[in-house]
């Protein structure tokens, strides 16, 4: 017997059930004040490596985190998308979605994904109480991203093997009103994610 429901009657059956631990209270027995830190940029900007080296800064500090990576997650929960603009909404749509069930178990989430459209950035803000998302940009120019080129695929681009590329035929829109910009290109690793981390825990 075929038990999906349509739309419709998903709707009526689907109804969020009030828990009785509020995320404040996970929160509380950490010690700690959750929130997402959202990395954004080109493909070689730094996100990974400046959302590495704060997590490992944030939790030398003891405090409780989780590190979404882009690449990690399109390994597992979204290897299933491709990369049509709408693969990617759908992928960072995921994301947030994570993002935002981690901050309610009470942890510092830090998600490094190049989610190049504002609209996209913006729903995942919106799931967020006030203060709870920093927006990050990480603002290195596609021209220092194409000379690092850490997994070839600027290379790619320039030989007609990879298209739909963010930055050179896919479009990048850079925030409007981020929380905090770095070009890592100016800033020392160290530096960057000092003030970062000092960002992070703002009370």
């Amino acid at each position: 017997m075929n038990e999906s429901l349509s739309l419709p009657l998903q709707k009526l059956a689907i109804r969020p059930y009030g828990l009785a631990l509020s995320h404040q209270a996970r929160a509380a027995l950490k010690a700690q004040r959750p929130r997402c830190v959202w990395l954004t940029g080109f493909s070689g900007a730094g996100k990974s490596t400046l959302a590495n080296a704060l997590e490992l800064h944030l939790h030398a500090s003891g405090l409780h985190t989780f590190l979404l990576d882009g690449d990690n997650v399109r390994n597992g929960l979204c290897r299933d998308l491709g990369m049509s603009d709408l693969c990617r909404r759908e992928n960072i749509r995921r994301m947030a979605e994570v993002a935002r069930l981690m901050v309610d178990a009470g942890l510092i989430v830090i998600v490094a994904a190049i989610s190049p459209f504002r609209a996209e950035r913006d729903a995942a803000r919106r799931l967020f109480a006030q203060d709870e998302f920093i927006e990050v940009h990480v603002s290195t120019s596609l021209e220092v991203c194409a000379r690092r080129d850490p997994k070839g695929l600027y290379q790619a681009v320039r030989e007609g093997r990879i298209t739909h590329f963010t930055g050179v035929d896919s479009p990048y829109e850079a925030p409007l009103a981020a929380e905090w910009q770095i070009d890592t290109e100016a800033l020392e690793l160290s530096e960057a994610c000092g003030q970062l981390a000092a960002l992070v825990l703002k009370k």
